[in-house]
């Protein structure tokens, strides 16, 4: 901690202080700046610390050294925006549980900490981070949804050359979601290997993201496999109701996870927040703190 200031260092100490206190259940620590295994020494903390980094090679490290830690895109978010990120990770790993107190910790990308907020998993939240929201199902690649949630902030953020876009993205029943869909425009996936169009590799996600500008929706499989873009959802379910203020791409989201068994990301293309539908209901929410133009 030798390039932290003096009160970078006496910040974090306090952190580190009300982390070991009986009512903190975990100690969520976001930074690629390891904390030093003396602050940690003889703290209660320590058995509480689960670290979030953007580095894999630092995640193995601290892994060597039993600390529990979990890997997250490095996108340069809000400071509330990378704490629900991080808590997403842990939760689809299972690293948190229902009714848990998480103290976080967290700061700028390539910034000392300066931020703790408390949150109580399950509980009401800002922006709405619900538990059973989380709680996908073993069907599920958390990888790849975490990879589609993050590469969903890119695309509500970046938008296309300097223009605003949205998109819907489903993941899983396949099968089911091509049959209640048809192509509006040819499938710019169809042809590839698997191995090519996965989107565990961020040369098919940056493809995402360019084909974005495309009417209709993607397809992923459970595993990240990238079946079809420019798909027309069509499904049709009257009693599926989205909150006012919310348009027909929503609706068409809203309605197709309803219908199968799928998870459907969209990306509204007035705001920029991504919001994730599960059986028809709004599962996760997260709003751009800042838009590129």
């Amino acid at each position: 901690m030798s390039e932290l200031s003096k009160f970078d260092r006496e910040f974090l100490r306090g952190g580190l202080q009300l982390a070991g206190r009986s009512e903190v259940d975990h100690f969520l620590y976001i930074s690629d700046t390891p904390l030093h295994p003396q602050d940690l020494r003889g703290r209660p903390a320590r058995k509480k610390l689960v670290c979030a980094v953007t580095l894999p090679s630092l995640a193995v490290e601290l892994e060597a050294r039993k600390v529990k830690a979990l890997v997250i895109p490095s996108y340069d978010y809000s400071r509330t925006e990378r704490i629900k990120v991080a808590l997403v990770s842990a939760l689809s790993q299972g690293a948190f549980s229902e009714g848990d107190l998480v103290l976080c910790a967290t700061g700028k990308v390539g910034r000392p900490v300066d931020t703790l907020m408390q949150m109580r998993i399950g509980g009401s939240l800002e922006d709405r981070v619900a538990t059973e929201g989380l709680k996908l199902g073993e069907e599920f690649n958390s990888q790849v949804v975490d990879a589609l949630i993050q590469l969903a902030l890119q695309i509500g953020q970046e938008g296309f050359e300097g223009h605003p876009i949205g998109t819907i993205l489903t993941i899983g029943d396949h099968t089911s979601v091509l049959e209640k869909s048809r192509q509006l425009t040819i499938n710019p996936f169809q042809g590839l290997s698997e191995a090519e169009r996965n989107v565990l590799d961020p040369r098919i996600r940056e493809a995402i993201k360019n084909f974005s500008v495309l009417d209709g929706a993607f397809v992923i499989r459970e595993d990240g496999v990238v079946l079809a873009a420019g798909r027309y959802l069509s499904a049709a379910n009257e009693t599926v109701k989205i909150p006012l203020g919310l348009g027909a791409r929503h609706a068409a989201a809203a309605t197709i996870s309803s219908e199968t068994k799928c998870l459907a990301l969209v990306v509204s293309q007035t705001s920029g927040a991504v919001r994730l539908f599960k059986d028809g209901q709004i599962l996760l929410e997260l709003h751009q703190s800042a838009r590129r133009t």
